[in-house]
C-alpha cells in the first residue's frame, strides 16, 4: 500500500508519470528498465502505477537508469511557465534569461545601422552565440566575410572570431541567445549589465 502525505501526494503522482513517459519515449519495455535500474519488474510496475511507496534510492537508480537526475526527475510544477523580459531601452532590447541555464540569455533587438566594416570596431571573445532573423535582413560580419540573413534564417559562430552584426538594406529585428562565455564578453565589453548588444 503506498503511505504518503496528502502534501507530498501531487508529486508523488507526477514523479510516477514521469518515470512512465520516459519509459515509453525511450522505447523501453517494462523489463529493460527493471533490469537498468535492478529492480523486479513487478516492482517497478508498482512504483509506476502507484501500489508501491517510491523510496529515495530507488528513484536516484530510475534516474540514473532514464539518463537523467533526481532534481529533474522530482522537480515540482512551477508557475513560470511564462517569463516576461527584462527591457532595456537605452539600447533598443529586451533579455530573457532562460531557466535551464541562467548562463544563457536570449536577447531581441532592432538594429538600423549597418555593421562596421573596420575589423578593429569588430568584437572578439570566448563562448559561442546564435542569432535568428525575425525581420528585414541582418549582415554579420566575421572577420572579412559578409553574411546576408534574410527573415527567417539563422546563423551560428564562435565568438572568438571578431564579429559585428547590423542591418542590410534597412531596419531588421533579431533574437541572439549567448552562452554565458559569450553574455560575459559583450558585457565586459560594453560595461552593460542589461545584455549583451553588437
Amino acid at each position: 500500500m503506498l503511505l504518503m502525505t496528502q502534501e507530498s501526494g501531487e508529486l508523488d503522482g507526477l514523479v510516477r508519470k514521469r518515470i512512465r513517459a520516459l519509459r515509453v519515449a525511450q522505447g523501453l519495455s517494462l523489463e529493460e528498465l527493471a533490469t537498468r535500474a535492478h529492480l523486479s519488474q513487478s516492482s517497478l510496475s508498482r512504483i509506476e502505477n502507484g501500489q508501491r511507496r517510491l523510496a529515495l534510492d530507488q528513484l536516484v537508480t530510475l534516474a540514473r537508469a532514464l539518463d537523467t537526475t533526481l532534481d529533474q526527475l522530482v522537480e515540482t510544477a512551477t508557475d513560470d511557465i511564462v517569463t516576461s523580459p527584462t527591457i532595456d531601452s537605452t539600447h533598443g532590447r529586451m533579455r530573457w534569461t532562460l531557466k535551464a541555464d541562467p548562463g544563457m540569455s536570449v536577447v531581441r533587438q532592432r538594429l538600423t545601422d549597418p555593421p562596421p566594416d573596420n575589423p578593429a570596431r569588430m568584437r572578439a571573445h570566448p563562448g559561442r552565440e546564435w542569432l535568428v532573423v525575425l525581420s528585414g535582413t541582418a549582415i554579420l560580419m566575421l572577420g572579412q566575410r559578409r553574411f546576408r540573413i534574410e527573415t527567417n534564417q539563422a546563423a551560428e559562430f564562435p565568438t572568438m572570431m571578431p564579429h559585428a552584426i547590423g542591418a542590410g538594406g534597412g531596419p531588421c529585428e533579431i533574437l541572439g541567445l549567448f552562452d554565458r562565455d559569450a553574455r560575459r564578453g559583450h558585457q565586459r565589453d560594453d560595461g552593460d549589465a542589461q545584455g549583451p548588444p553588437e
